[in-house]
């Protein structure tokens, strides 16, 4: 029986996460102070009085790709592990100033970080999260990489979370304007999205081959499955299952995000109908139910549902010609391709 995409991310998972995981811990057991706490509690370990707590916190896909890449580049991925956890620390950084900036106050079925302990507390922990996983990443030292080439992987994983910040930016400067293209859009979750897992699969392979060419390579096939997997989010965002999502239908229109459905239905509706986008986004608020199934109805006349998923696939597959020209072949293909096939098959 040939495994299915999910089937193969779950064993991917069941493989690398006690060791990720122990990772993880020992880059929190820097201090026993109260606020290490808040990253603790957004980290699924701890309950909001201090209590142990084993809540699940995400897939994981940074962390798996990084070792994956090490490991179908021939390298041993446990070396990997540092810059893996590091990019799972980058990545929560990230969830914890964006719950902030987009209100949310929910994650993982419980109250979101700010919501228990304050925007103020949750910005300084989001803060922390990323300095420990700079600190994190430099532990590659003690395995006795060459100086050299910890700087590089540094100055990747640097560079990309900064490019990351700037596409949240971009994400959230979208919200107030009427006229958001489909290249710009993708410009955005290139950087937001895509970026970290560029340099997952950068760093994972850098650290495999010491070849800045060959995980340079690694790194595009990451952008692109990067573009796949936020375009295939932007779909679930609004068709998606509410029982797998745990939203409910049409909830990105309620919130008037610029993801690519809308973009799609802004450039592409009719006059009359544009007229009506423009007047129901410049109302306060939140979009109300009733419009909110009249922009279904007008994506569905667009078909806009069949074009998001054929953009996400069209990344997916150009992530795959990527990975052809660096050679792979075998099990190291049939991985890749799972993973390719899994970001755009993906119900959650």
């Amino acid at each position: 029986m040939v495994a299915t995409a999910a089937q193969h991310i779950s064993a991917l998972q069941h493989r690398y996460r006690d060791e990720v995981q122990a990772a993880l811990h020992s880059a929190m057991a820097c201090s026993d102070s109260g606020f290490f706490s808040l990253l603790r509690y957004h980290l699924g370990w701890e309950e909001a009085d201090g209590k142990p707590a084993n809540i699940a916190t995400g897939k994981g896909l940074r962390p798996i790709l990084c070792l994956t890449a090490c490991e179908v580049a021939g390298g041993n991925w446990q070396d990997a592990l540092p810059a893996a956890a590091a990019l799972e620390l980058v990545h929560n950084f990230s969830l914890i100033h964006d719950d902030i900036q987009d209100r949310d106050t929910r994650r993982w079925g419980r109250p979101t970080l700010w919501t228990v302990h304050g925007e103020a507390k949750a910005i300084a922990a989001g803060n922390a999260m990323r300095v420990i996983a700079d600190h994190t990443l430099m532990t590659l030292v003690r395995s006795g990489m060459p100086t050299a080439l910890v700087s590089d992987v540094a100055f990747e994983l640097t560079g990309r979370y900064l490019e990351m910040i700037e596409g949240q930016y971009m994400d959230m400067s979208f919200e107030a304007l009427d006229d958001v293209t489909v290249e710009q859009y993708l410009d955005m979750v290139g950087r937001k999205t895509g970026a970290l897992i560029e340099s997952a699969m950068y760093m994972g392979a850098l650290v495999a081959t010491s070849d800045r060419e060959q995980a340079s390579g690694f790194g595009a096939c990451g952008r692109q499955l990067g573009l796949a997997f936020q375009i295939r989010d932007d779909y679930l965002g609004i068709w998606g299952d509410p029982a797998a999502t745990g939203k409910a239908v049409g909830a990105d229109i309620r919130r008037k995000k610029k993801s690519m459905p809308m973009v799609h239905l802004f450039e592409h509706a009719a006059d009359t109908d544009r007229a009506w986008l423009d007047k129901a986004y410049a109302q306060d608020g939140e979009i109300g139910g009733e419009d909110v199934e009249q922009i279904l109805e007008l994506l569905d006349q667009l078909e806009t549902p069949t074009h998001v998923q054929a953009a996400a696939v069209a990344e997916a597959n150009g992530a795959m010609e990527t990975v052809d020209s660096l050679g792979l072949t075998g099990s190291a293909r049939e991985t890749v391709q799972a993973m390719a096939e899994f970001f755009v098959t993906r119900e959650k």
